[in-house]
């Protein structure tokens, strides 16, 4: 049996040698800069050679034949028998591109196709140091590919689920939602824990309230889109963490035992003081325990998002070389650690910005040189934790953006009319460059122009609850800062309540909590709003954004910041805050709702969405 039909295997080669051919992307770009550097011909050499062994043991010949071609190139470099030069680099960079390009065959599980004969042709030109025309550089990794999607974002929490048209309504299935959230019916749960004598009257009253007898029965599932890129299923993690997450769930195993104890002999003897005050005393050993063990497995979960920013210095020095720029990306902050899922959601934004940083920020080599500046254009993405935020910064020593002739774009694309734009302050402005359709190219080319990138950055960015912000000073350059949660497994909410159901809604998105008095609401255009520290904002009912009928008299309002827009939501009461674990809803996701959770005594709680409930109400 052929080794590449060892799928385990073939896995953890595609792994390894992933992460070699990543470094050697990113040392490729470093030898550009340093020719001679005998450390990195030396690792580059290396990384070739290893994935060539690997290569040849899984029987993919023509990856063996284009490593090979690569590896005795760069031993000719080492041994100072070739002076490396920009046209040989791009055949070295199209040899890298080809090989991620097999590796996306090989995960496909198909053997990878040959090479191009044009490539390798150029490789055995340049090792028998013959003048040859450079080869076409492939596109370097799918990864490096941004996938649009911008009509229909996705929930925060990556569900896969169908966002229904409607928001609440008689058609909401609390029955299904219960379900999606905790895995069984709500009456199966109630009979599971009867048998165990631990039922309560909460998840009692959450059945009978909560489930309603005429609900209409599930939509089907729209068909499955088509496949998008597969993401990295693996993680690599310090073997320390995992000890740390092994001997947690042990302590609390232990602990969990001493309960059963303390149970058996409370149940056994009535009341016992002793026996209630040792209960007291091992809960909170639990409750600590539990603690320890969601942060460190929140711990195991982050990476470095260097792994992701090493890509990008390919990427920039492909643009820059297609452009006629002279760019170098500086990346600082590489070790700066976020969860992985935020890190995968971040690779289609940040390339969006890397190449705009480098087409629209970084000017000519000419024009710079007429403005003083050094020819060498200079693109920093750097990256910081901040609290429990991760701030990542692209910041370029370029044209900068100028107010006016964005709006004046805005206007001619019929994004804004021309009242409006008199309107808008310098902050406001540039924001519009996230405008779906904008762009200041006249023409379209291959790396811009379309109209479509900066619009599906803010989309992605507030999908992960995150927010974008720009600086910009015309003829110095422009600062993009993006702020996101270290992680979306563990949600700061704010619990509230209409009648007797609880919702909740993302700390992030809350700025304070007001009392409503009516004689303190005025009406604009028929509008309520309420005048809080001289501005006014419009006033909306919770209850009829989730079509539910009106409270005559909400006292409660929160003042809450979406997508740069404030509103009042007005409720009955408020709960408290709480730290959530998000469950999708999958197939029964209703539009304006990111996910469930349950509350302390088992009631069903659904987390909102606040840019889709509001949308289109201010």
């Amino acid at each position: 049996m052929s080794a590449f039909s060892d799928v385990e295997l073939l896995q953890d080669f595609l792994t390894e040698a992933g992460d070699l051919l990543e470094d050697v992307d990113s040392k490729l770009v470093e030898l550009e800069q340093r020719p001679e550097d005998a450390e990195l011909l030396a690792t580059v050499f290396r990384g070739f050679h290893t994935i060539k062994g690997g290569a040849g043991f899984l029987e993919a010949t023509h990856l063996v034949e284009l490593c090979h071609k690569t590896e005795n190139l760069f031993d000719l470099l080492r041994a100072k028998k070739l002076l490396l030069n920009a046209e040989m680099m791009d055949s070295i960079m199209a040899a890298t591109g080809e090989v991620h390009r097999m590796f996306g065959e090989m995960r496909n599980g198909q053997q990878p196709g040959a090479a191009p004969f044009e490539l390798l042709d150029a490789l055995d030109d340049a090792i028998h140091g013959r003048t040859a025309a450079p080869a076409v550089a492939a596109a370097p990794d799918e990864q490096l590919q941004p996938t649009l999607i911008a009509d229909e974002p996705a929930s925060p929490l990556g569900s896969t689920a169908l966002a229904h048209d409607n928001f609440f309504g008689d058609e909401l299935d609390w029955a299904a939602l219960y379900e999606a959230a905790v895995g069984v019916p709500p009456r199966e749960l109630e009979q599971a824990a009867l048998s165990v004598d631990m039922a309560t009257a909460a998840i009692s009253r959450q059945a009978a309230a909560a489930v309603r007898p005429k609900a209409a029965p599930p939509k089907a599932k729209a068909a499955a889109p088509a496949a998008a890129v597969q993401k990295e299923n693996t993680i690599r993690v310090d073997t320390a963490r995992f000890d740390q997450i092994l001997n947690l769930s042990g302590e609390i195993g232990l602990t969990k035992n001493r309960l059963n104890c303390l149970f058996q002999t409370i149940a056994g003897s009535g009341s016992n003081e002793d026996a209630i005050k040792s209960l007291d005393t091992v809960m909170g050993q639990l409750d600590m325990l539990v603690s320890d063990l969601q942060s460190a497995v929140m711990k195991a979960r982050m990476q470095p998002v260097g792994r992701v920013f090493q890509k990008y210095s390919r990427l920039a020095r492909d643009v820059s070389r297609q452009l006629g720029k002279d760019v170098e990306l500086v990346i600082e902050g590489a070790e700066t650690e976020v969860d992985k899922s935020i890190l995968e959601e971040l690779n289609d934004p940040l390339i969006h910005l890397v190449r705009n940083a480098v087409d629209h920020g970084i000017e000519t080599i000419e024009d710079r040189i007429a403005c003083g500046k050094n020819p060498k254009g200079i693109v920093n993405l750097s990256a910081r934790q901040t609290g429990d935020h991760i701030v990542i910064e692209i910041q370029d020593d370029g044209r900068g953006m100028r107010p006016e002739i964005i709006r004046e774009k805005a206007v001619e694309k019929g994004l804004i009319n021309a009242e409006e734009a008199g309107q808008l302050s310098v902050q406001d402005s540039l924001q519009l460059i996230f405008l779906p359709g904008f762009s200041t190219k006249d023409q379209i080319s291959d790396i811009s122009g379309r109209g479509v990138g900066m619009d599906v950055v803010k989309t992605n960015i507030q999908r992960l609850n995150g927010r974008i912000e720009i600086q910009s000073d015309p003829g110095q350059g422009s600062t993009i800062t993006i702020l996101l949660p270290l992680t979306l497994a563990i949600l700061p909410v704010l619990m509230l309540k209409l009648e007797e159901q609880i919702y909740s809604l993302p700390l992030s998105c809350v700025r304070e909590i007001i009392p409503i008095e009516e004689d303190k609401v005025q009406y604009v255009g028929s509008k309520p709003t309420m005048v809080v520290r001289g501005e006014v904002i419009p006033l909306l009912d919770l209850a009829v954004l989730i079509g539910r009928e009106s409270s005559p008299t909400p006292k409660v309002g929160v003042l809450a910041i979406s997508s740069n827009k404030a509103c009042i939501l007005a409720v009955d009461s408020m709960v408290g805050q709480d730290e959530v674990m998000i469950k999708p809803l999958d197939g029964v996701k209703p539009k304006g709702v990111a996910g469930a959770t349950l509350s302390g005594e088992g009631l069903l709680v659904l987390v909102l969405e606040l840019r889709e409930l509001i949308e289109g109400k201010l």
